[in-house]
This record gives structure tokens, C-alpha cells and sequence, in this order.
């Protein structure tokens, strides 16, 4: 394989070239370019002081007590801090002791990684002025590395020295990532090494690390692997090794060809389901794909397109994600928005602008490869619309950041990093999300998997006290009608023995309707979970409960339960002049539990609500008023075509009437059986269809 003149993975010589006129034309860029420039030149005079040991992994690094993440204060001695809970304040000490307890080991991972970052940006520095001093200061990190690497232990996340783990991190992902801009570096200074001291990186530390570390653990269709690959592939088109090249690109069943075939979605979402592992897959994948494209291997294909563009279509109306699975909120201004002006230099699409105007240009990306001055942006709009593929059912109404906008959670589970959430939801109104999905927890801590994995954390149905299994969930009906826009999907196989669809109808901008029927093989104990942003409007009604002691329910706190058969109206407050209203439909027996749940950590605390039954079919309607107002539920006679009356489990029929004497007649029928319904002013309404509005 021919492949062209150093440098090649992160600029070519021409990329050097575009990067030097971007610094001269724009003014943010030179900006940039200063900033950066100021730092490099006291890191030239500093000293290389690389620490005496691998890193620790980043998920140990959060109060074990609180389960928020923690942060590092004042130095106590060479390679020591403290370590601060910011919850209360408290110092929490780091031992070496115990891996989960090693808070020092995950600082030091930080430090490894800034010190890759500066070898990249050195060589960068040195290609943009051609100042010795730049190229020297690289060089002399790499080579301390190179000479150091092989004596590092071999450690994994537990401190266990085997397959999996890293030695400069405690996970080949860590390596991985650790490994990428030290070979872009690299690439950058490569002509100023003599031939003994790049045999040096090549048998010392490039290749133990690919071949012996990274290569022998493999994962498959993961984004974990996307950064292997990364790592492998940049090592290869650095040294002109053919077999790393095959390794990271074109092995079938893992390499880049592999990921972008089976990994993305047809709605270019990445397959795990979670926001902030798109990005993070996103991250892994843009070093090789540059790299191979400079070296005439690669293209800037259709799905890696299709990855940028997605997020734009799924994101709220103030342009931040949801947090699906295990991530946290993205917000596309901040944590996005770099990557997208090398999005928007490659493919020049029109609806990336919004983002990228409102959006802080002094940032990497945009220095080495945005354009230097931005067209002015079209107004981005937010539709309903239901995405197949991915199994997320979008309901929008109103305009800019204040629109009303929920998202219905159907789809794949997301492998290892999905939740059993099968028809939960995330619901936004005026710039904040209302009724928030839980997200993640640092992975090492118990409250990741005793709370936020799982079902009673999220906006669904939880049987029996214990978590929906993973399963795929089917569309049933989506549309809009008579200005309702609305949904109707199947959880799939969430339960043995449990069949459960949810409908949902934004009826208007402020409130939304919910018909949530389900039929089991036998008496379950049913609780349909709501979770929101706030606290409660005191005083609840009832008597103290106590949760029990599983998982979810275990974390619940403040509890209280009344039983009624009727018609509930639970009152919240978003904010202090923000009121918002959930209705129950009366007619079964039902406890209605209102207590509070986790939010950020244990003592965030979120208001969370229960309708509780025993019953083998039952049918539960109910509706959130975002503004407040009062509303009526009650349920309609509905018949078969023979005139046998329906149970509500199988056929519901609503009138929805509120406050201000507005009134809506609404249908769920998920079988699409043949039905009539009774209404009020005594006509009757006939079909067949899934939803309608009567």
C-alpha cells in the first residue's frame, strides 16, 4: 500500500495550508489560535512530568454516598488531592487500596490524556510555524512515553492484570482514546524524528499497544470498538502497517465498514440508543474516517453523514437531547456543537447552521476545519413525526424553545446500554423538560443499577415490582386528526405474559392525553410510573407508605397512598408560578402513591407518582395539563359490531372536557377491531381505526 508524505491522519500538507488562511481571514479563528498558541508556549519551558502509573476508570470517580460526580481540589503531594463531594462539601480520601476507591489513579487518567492532547497540538503548532522548539517539546513526550509504555502494569478497571485491560488506562476504550491524538501528534512531527527514535515509538509503543493490548480484546458492533478501530487504524496509517489497516477498516465483523453497515440506523441513529454514546461513537469515528480519507481509503460516506444529521431531527426544542439510556442530557451547543463544523465543512448542509450560529466557534474543531464565515441560518421548526427504525415517536406542537414537545420511547433496547423502558417518555414544554427519563449514574456506583436502570425510574408501566425485560416495542398508529396529533405503540415482550400499548394525544399545546391498556395471564400487580421536574402541591392526600425493598422502589422517599375509585387530580409546580395538573379517570379501584424519587443524585429529589392496581386487564386514562386547568375524564359505552359491549382494556372511548368548557371525544382501539361508540348527544360513531378523534 502506497500511502502519501507525512503528515496524513489529522492535516495534510494542503490541510495545513487552509488551517494557516482560516487563522488569517476570521477573526474567531485567530482568536482561537492565540489562545492556543499562549498555552503551548509555557508548556515548551515547563518540564514533561508524566505520571508513574496508568490511570483509573472515570465511572469509580463520583461520591459513593450521594452518587454525584466529584471534584478535585487543592494538591496534598506528587500525584495526591482531594477529592470533594459537591453535594455536602465533605473530602473524601482516595486509596490505592481498593480500585472504586482510588479517586488519585482517575485524575491521573485526565493527566495522561492532556499530555496525548498536547503532543497533537504541538505538532500542529510546529506545521503552522515551523518553530523547532514546538516539534522538540512533542518529540520529547512521545519518546518519554515510548520509553516508559512496556513498564506501565497491565491493568483493568478492577486493577486486574488481563485481557480487557490497558496499561496507560484501565480499559482498551481508555487506551483507545489516549492512543489517537498521540499518533496524530506523531504523524505531525514524524519528519523531525531520526529513523532510530520512530523504530523506538513503532516497537515500544505503537505496536504493543495496538497488537498486544487493543487487537486480542474484541467487541464486536460497539462503540467501544469504534474507538479501537480509531486507535488501530491511525496507528497503521502512521507506520504504513497493512495488517492494522485491514484490522481497523475492513475486518468484517468489526471494523469501521462493519460499524457504519450494522451500527447505524436507518435514521442515523447509533444503534445503543443513548444520546451521549452517539456523540461519543461520533468522537471515535471522525479520526479514522479523516485519516482514511487523507490517505485515499476511506470516503466521508452516507451513514457517517446521516450521524450528524440525525440528532438535529430528535433533538427539543432548545436543542438538547433526552436522556435516553445510559447518558445524560446532550446539549448540541455545547457538547455537539465542535464536531459539527467538520460536519458542516464536509457536507454544507443548510439545517446544521441554527446549531453551529449559536454556538461558541473558538473550539478545535472549528480551527482546524470550519469555514471561516458562516451563511445565515433558516428557522428551525419542530413537527410530529414518527421514526420507525429507531422506535421513537415525536408528538410537537408551537414554535421556537417554548413549543411543547414529547417523545415516546418504543424501539430497540440498546444492547448493553439500554434501559427496560418500553414506552416511557420524555416531555418538554417552555425551554425545560417536565417529565424527565433518569438517565445514568457513573457505572461503578450501586444507584446506576438500583435505580436508574430501572423501570419504576422511567414514565411506563412496572408488573410485579420488578423491571420490564429488554424488549422491541411495535408502532401501532400515528398521525393527526381534528388538530390532535397522536400515537398508539406496543410495548412487545416487556413481561412474560403481559400485553401493554399506551396511546398518547397532544390534544393542545398545554395538555396531553394518555390511554394506557393492559392485559396479562393472570392477577399482576400493576404501577403506571410519572416522574416530573419540581415539587408537589401540598397538601397530597393519604397515609405514609412504605416503599418496598426492591430495586427502584427502594430509593422512593416522602410517600403517601390513598385508595379510591375515583376520578384524581394531582397537583405540581414546575416552578413557584408554574402550576401543572395530572388526572386519574375514575371507575377501578386504584392506590394513588405520590412520594419523591432520585433526580441528578440521592438528594435531588423529583416528585414521582404511582397508580397502583391488582388486575389481570384494566385500562388506566389520564392526562397532564401543563398549564394547570381542571379537567373531566370519563369513559364512553363502546360496543362490537354485534352489539356486545367492549371492555376498556381493549376498546377505550374518552370525553376529555376542561376547565374552560372545551371538550374532546377521543377513541383508542389498538386490535382495530370494528366498534361503536355511544356519544354523548346520543348519535353513534363506527370503525375500525387504531386512534380517532370522534
Amino acid at each position: 500500500m502506497i500511502l502519501p508524505q507525512h503528515p496524513r491522519l489529522l492535516f495534510t500538507a494542503e490541510g495545513i495550508t487552509q488551517l494557516a488562511a482560516r487563522i488569517e481571514r476570521a477573526t474567531w479563528a485567530a482568536a482561537r489560535w492565540e489562545a492556543l498558541r499562549r498555552e503551548l508556549d509555557e508548556v515548551v519551558t515547563a518540564p514533561v512530568e508524566l505520571p508513574p502509573r496508568g490511570g483509573g476508570w472515570w465511572h469509580w470517580y463520583a461520591c459513593p454516598t450521594h452518587g454525584a460526580p466529584l471534584q478535585r481540589g487543592r494538591q496534598l503531594g506528587p500525584w495526591q488531592w482531594e477529592h470533594i463531594c459537591p453535594v455536602n462539601g465533605e473530602i473524601i480520601p482516595s486509596s490505592t487500596s481498593s480500585p472504586d476507591r482510588d479517586y488519585d489513579a482517575c485524575d491521573i487518567m485526565g493527566l495522561h490524556d492532556q499530555w496525548a492532547g498536547r503532543i497533537r497540538d504541538l505538532g500542529v503548532a510546529y506545521r503552522l510555524t515551523g518553530d523547532a522548539a514546538y516539534a522538540a517539546k512533542a518529540r520529547e513526550i512521545l519518546l518519554d512515553y515510548a520509553g516508559r509504555y512496556l513498564d506501565y502494569p497491565l491493568h483493568t478497571i478492577r486493577n486486574e492484570a488481563k485481557l480487557g485491560g490497558g496499561r496507560v488506562g484501565p480499559q482498551t476504550l481508555d487506551e483507545s482514546v489516549w492512543l489517537i491524538p498521540l499518533c496524530q501528534g506523531a504523524d505531525l512531527i514524524w519528519d523531525t524524528l531520526s529513523e532510530a527514535e520512530r523504530q523506538m515509538v513503532a516497537d515500544k509503543l505503537l505496536l504493543p499497544a495496538t497488537k498486544e493490548v487493543i487487537l486480542p480484546h474484541q467487541l464486536g458492533i460497539h462503540n467501544i470498538q469504534c474507538w479501537k478501530n480509531s486507535a488501530v487504524g491511525l496507528a497503521g496509517l502512521l507506520l504504513g502497517d497493512e495488517e492494522l489497516i485491514y484490522e481497523a477498516i475492513d475486518q468484517p465483523g468489526r471494523g469501521y465498514r462493519a460499524q457504519m453497515a450494522q451500527g447505524v440506523l436507518p435514521d442515523g441513529i447509533w444503534w445503543e440508543g443513548a444520546w451521549g454514546y452517539h456523540f461519543y461513537t461520533l468522537l471515535a469515528l471522525w479520526p479514522l474516517v479523516v485519516a482514511g480519507h487523507n490517505c485515499g481509503v476511506l470516503e466521508f460516506d452516507a451513514p457517517f453523514r446521516e450521524m450528524f444529521l440525525a440528532p438535529l431531527r430528535f433533538a427539543m426544542p432548545n436543542l438538547r437531547l433526552p436522556a435516553f439510556n445510559d447518558s445524560g442530557v446532550v446539549d448540541l451547543r455545547e457538547r455537539g456543537s465542535s464536531i459539527y463544523e467538520l460536519a458542516y465543512a464536509l457536507y454544507g448542509e443548510e439545517s446544521l447552521l441554527p446549531l453551529l450560529h449559536s454556538s461558541d466557534r473558538r473550539n478545535n474543531f472549528a480551527l482546524w476545519f470550519g469555514v471561516p464565515e458562516l451563511p445565515s441560518a433558516p428557522p428551525m421548526t419542530r413537527v410530529s413525526h414518527n421514526y420507525t427504525a429507531s422506535g421513537y415517536a415525536i408528538l410537537a406542537r408551537g414554535q421556537g424553545e417554548q413549543a411543547t414537545w414529547l417523545c415516546l420511547k418504543y424501539g430497540p433496547h440498546g444492547g448493553g446500554h439500554g434501559h427496560p423502558d418500553k414506552l416511557s417518555f420524555v416531555l418538554y414544554s417552555r425551554g425545560q423538560v417536565i417529565a424527565p427519563d433518569p438517565g445514568t449514574a457513573r457505572y461503578g456506583l450501586p444507584i446506576q443499577r438500583g435505580y436508574y436502570r430501572t423501570t419504576l425510574a422511567h414514565n411506563t408501566l412496572v408488573a410485579d415490582e420488578t423491571s420490564q425485560n429488554p424488549a422491541n416495542g411495535q408502532p401501532l398508529a400515528f398521525g393527526s386528526e381534528g388538530g390532535v396529533d397522536y400515537v398508539v405503540a406496543a410495548a412487545g415482550d416487556i413481561y412474560e405474559g403481559v400485553r401493554f400499548t399506551r396511546a398518547v394525544a397532544l390534544v393542545d399545546e398545554q395538555l396531553l392525553l394518555f390511554v394506557d391498556q393492559i392485559v396479562a395471564d393472570q392477577p399482576r400487580l400493576l404501577d403506571i410510573a410519572y416522574h416530573q421536574r419540581g415539587f408537589w402541591a401540598e397538601p397530597r392526600r393519604g397515609e405514609g407508605w412504605v416503599p418496598p425493598d426492591q430495586d427502584g422502589y427502594r430509593y422512593l422517599r416522602d410517600a403517601l397512598v390513598h385508595a379510591t375509585e375515583e376520578s384524581v387530580q394531582l397537583d405540581l409546580q414546575v416552578q413557584d408560578s408554574w402550576p401543572t395538573a395530572v388526572t386519574l379517570a375514575g371507575g377501578e379501584p386504584t392506590q394513588v402513591i405520590t412520594a419523591t424519587g432520585v433526580g441528578a443524585h440521592m438528594e435531588d429529589r423529583e416528585p414521582v407518582a404511582l397508580f397502583r392496581r391488582v388486575a389481570q386487564a384494566t385500562a388506566y386514562a389520564w392526562c397532564v395539563a401543563l398549564d394547570g386547568r381542571r379537567c373531566e375524564l370519563s369513559w364512553l359505552p363502546v360496543t362490537d359490531s354485534a352489539g356486545e359491549p367492549l371492555p376498556h382494556w381493549q376498546a377505550a372511548a374518552l370525553r376529555v372536557r376542561d376547565e374552560h368548557g372545551r371538550a374532546w371525544t377521543l377513541l383508542v382501539n389498538p386490535q382495530q377491531i370494528v366498534v361503536r361508540v355511544a356519544m354523548p348527544d346520543g348519535a353513534a360513531w363506527q370503525g375500525n381505526t387504531a386512534f380517532a378523534v370522534l
